[in-house]
C-alpha cells in the first residue's frame, strides 16, 4: 500500500484490486491505525463504523458504506467482525454470557435493515499492534475451559525460520500476540510421520496462516500452558500467544518443525535445537533492527523484509 498507511494514500503498486484495497485500508485503521486516525477501541475492540469512515485513512481511499459492509461480509478470513451499535452492552465479558459467534450471526442478519453508518460497531478481530483490551475481543484457552486446540501451528519460510532459531524461538514484534492456527489450510498437509492423527485429520483453516507458508512450527500449547504461557482464540479461530513477560515464545515448546519443500522434512522436534545451531540473540537483532525490540519498523511493516519476519507479518496492512 506505500504510503497508503499513513492515513490514507491512493498509490496502488502492487496493481490491487478495489476490494484488496479496501479490505487491506480497513484492516490497517482498526489494527495499526486508529491512534494516529483519532479512533480510540471500545470495548471488544469495536469502534462506530461512521467514525471509521471519516477517518484520512478511509476518506483518502473514498470507502463507501456499502465497500466496508462487503469486506465484512466477503472477506475470506473472516479478519472482521460488524455489530449492530445496540449490541454494544451486549458484548461478552465472562464465558457464560453469550458468545461473539452468536452476536455476530445476529448482526450479519441485520447488516441490511439500516443504511446509516452510525448505526454500526466494526473491529479487527486480531492481529492488532495497538492497544486494545482482550475482554470480549478474545476468548482464553485454558484446561478447565476445555478448549484447548489439538493442533497450534505457526506458518512462516526459510529466512524467518533461520532467524527464529538465532532469536530462540517466536516473538511478538510489532503486533500485540504470535498468530498461530488451529490447523493447516486446504491442500497442506503434514508431511511427518510423527504427526498425530488429530493434525493429520484437523480441518482446514481459514486463518491463522499465510497459504504460502513454508515452515510450519508446531507448538505444544499444553507445556506451554503448564509453563504459565497464556493463549487466546480470536472470534475468526486465530489462536493468539503474548509469550512471557518479553513477548517470547521460546523453542522448547516447539513440538515439532516441518518444511513443506520437497525433501525437507522435519527440521526439529521436542524442543531441541538442530545440532550446530546457536542462539544468537545479538545477531538476531542486527538483523531484524527496530523491528526485533518490538519497534514498527517503518511504513506498514519496515524495510527490506526485515520488520516483523518472527510473526509472518511482513506485510502489517493484512494476511493472517
Amino acid at each position: 500500500m506505500g504510503r497508503g498507511g499513513r492515513g490514507g494514500g491512493s498509490r496502488n503498486p502492487a496493481n490491487q484490486s478495489r476490494e484488496v484495497q479496501v479490505s487491506k485500508k480497513i484492516s490497517w485503521l482498526l489494527r495499526h491505525g486508529a491512534g494516529s486516525e483519532g479512533l480510540k477501541l471500545g470495548k471488544g475492540g469495536y469502534v462506530n463504523v461512521q467514525d471509521a469512515l471519516n477517518t484520512r485513512a478511509l476518506k483518502g481511499l473514498k470507502i463507501t458504506f456499502p465497500e466496508l459492509r462487503d469486506a465484512v461480509v466477503n472477506n475470506d478470513k473472516k479478519r472482521l467482525s460488524m455489530i449492530p451499535a445496540s449490541s454494544h452492552d451486549q458484548i461478552p465479558s465472562s464465558e457464560s454470557e453469550p458468545s461473539q459467534e452468536e452476536l455476530g450471526s445476529e448482526a450479519l442478519s441485520s447488516i441490511s435493515e439500516s443504511d446509516n453508518p452510525a448505526d454500526y460497531l466494526i473491529r479487527a478481530n486480531q492481529g492488532h499492534s495497538i492497544k486494545v483490551d482482550n475482554e470480549g475481543l478474545l476468548t482464553p484457552i485454558t484446561v478447565e475451559a476445555g478448549n484447548v486446540p489439538e493442533t497450534v501451528v505457526h506458518g512462516t519460510d526459510e529466512r524467518a525460520w533461520q532467524l527464529i532459531l538465532k532469536s530462540g524461538g517466536l516473538r511478538r514484534m510489532g503486533r500485540n500476540h504470535i498468530h498461530f492456527a488451529s490447523g493447516l489450510p486446504a491442500g497442506f498437509k503434514s508431511v511427518a510421520d510423527t504427526a498425530s492423527t488429530e493434525e493429520k485429520e484437523a480441518a482446514p483453516v481459514i486463518s491463522g496462516m499465510r497459504k504460502n507458508s513454508s515452515i510450519l512450527v508446531y507448538i505444544d500449547i499444553n507445556a506451554a500452558l503448564a509453563a504459565g504461557v497464556q493463549f487466546h482464540v480470536s472470534e475468526n479461530g486465530v489462536i493468539l500467544t503474548e509469550g512471557n513477560d518479553k513477548g517470547f515464545l521460546s523453542y522448547e515448546f516447539f513440538k515439532r518443525v516441518e518444511s513443506r519443500k520437497q525433501g525437507g522434512g522435519v527440521l526439529m522436534s521436542d524442543g531441541k535445537l538442530p545440532e550446530g545451531v546457536v542462539v544468537d540473540v545479538e545477531e538476531w537483532e542486527r538483523e531484524v533492527g527496530d523491528a526485533g525490540k518490538g519497534k514498527r519498523g517503518g511504513r506498514g511493516g519496515g524495510r527490506g523484509g526485515k520488520a516483523m519476519v518472527n510473526d509472518d507479518s511482513r506485510d502489517m496492512l493484512a494476511d493472517v
